[in-house]
């Protein structure tokens, strides 16, 4: 049974009434949320825009949706009605996976959240510095512990190195004591991925990665991540060690076809292709995900480029990620993040507001 709210009164909201194109985004009211016994009404202060977002809203990623569906999975806000959660009114949390699953999204003042995907803030955290990372940084967490079972004393690949996944890729085999090879492209990004602690970097745009990774991995690599999407997986596992690992973790922007396996290769090597979801990850992997997020926010808040854009901008957020997902010229740089509350409706001052 749900909590009753205050009648006829509505919040605003980004949604979408049916799958389809970002032109199909609205902005407008709602009625307020309804919250179950077991979720915890949140007044939303930040939200972020991912490209499963588009791939959701698009129907290019298949799972149930309510509609209308509020957009987005990430989330940074107040606890606004703690129910049975045990949580005070007022206490800063987060979440980082609606939007998906049957689950209303993010991109609304307030959202009901399951309590069991909802996170307290460290103290001092911003909260969108914090907001642009929770994905990514659960992604890359889940993907190398509990997919590719990355250990200490192995050596990482990482394809794109300087995007938001990529970057916390590094810094989580880094905590981990793992040995990373980074691959980015042109000298700003391999400078960028150096200073993030990669040990080794190659620069994409001038070497062909699999003969590049000979000489810093001779014997090959223990994990493959390739973060583009744009990869193909028969190079990649050439790239292995025995008993090395790929994780697919990006793929739905890339074009079918053209990708060849050695099945016998995997075999003779003892190696393997994992393919990797966020959106399937269980509570208690998220939840280990969040401990881990947790206590690397308030030392260096994981933070990454960030362009901050009123939630009445949703539209033009969904459009811009997905023309940077195809790899076309796009106006936002990093991730896109939406401020939620009395001032979502004003623009910015300028094409986004960049910090780093």
């Amino acid at each position: 049974m749900g909590r009753s709210t205050k009648e006829g009164t509505t919040i605003r909201a980004a949604y979408v009434e049916q799958r389809g194109p970002a032109s199909s985004i609205r902005y407008g009211e709602l009625p307020d949320p309804v919250p179950a016994s077991d979720e915890v009404l949140v007044r939303v202060t930040a939200t972020a825009v991912n490209r499963v977002d588009t791939f959701v809203r698009s129907g290019a990623y298949h799972t149930p949706i309510p509609l209308p569906l509020v957009l987005g999975r990430d989330l940074v806000g107040e606890v606004a009605d703690p129910g049975a959660s045990g949580l005070a009114p007022g206490t800063r949390v987060w979440s980082n996976s609606l939007g998906y699953g049957g689950r209303q999204g993010a991109s609304a003042e307030l959202v009901c959240v399951p309590a069991d995907r909802l996170y307290r803030l460290p103290d001092g955290v911003d909260p969108f510095d914090a907001v642009a990372v929770l994905h990514p940084a659960a992604t890359a967490y889940t993907g190398l512990v509990h997919h590719a079972r990355m250990r200490s004393l192995e050596t990482l690949f990482v394809a794109g190195g300087n995007g938001a996944v990529g970057t916390c890729l590094i810094r989580m085999a880094k905590d981990l004591g793992v040995r990373v090879i980074a691959a980015a492209r042109g000298p700003r990004n391999t400078e960028y991925c150096a200073r993030l602690g990669a040990d080794e970097v190659i620069d994409s745009a001038a070497a062909d990665l699999v003969t590049a990774l000979r000489g810093p991995a001779p014997r090959g690599v223990d994990v493959y991540c390739d973060t583009t999407g744009r990869g193909n997986v028969g190079s990649a596992v050439d790239a292995l060690a025995d008993r090395g690992r790929v994780l697919v973790m990006a793929g739905l922007a890339s074009a079918p076809g053209g990708d060849s396996l050695d099945v016998g290769r995997l075999y003779i090597h003892d190696q393997s292709v994992v393919g990797f979801a966020i959106s399937l990850a269980t509570t208690t992997e998220l939840a280990e995900a969040a401990a881990w997020i947790n206590r690397r926010l308030p030392r260096d808040g994981l933070r990454l480029d960030t362009t901050i854009l009123p939630l009445a901008q949703a539209r033009e957020a969904h459009e811009d990620t997905e023309a940077a997902t195809r790899g076309e010229a796009h106006r936002y740089r990093g991730r896109v993040v939406l401020r939620v509350g009395p001032s979502a409706e004003e623009p910015a001052d300028q094409p986004g507001v960049s910090c780093t």
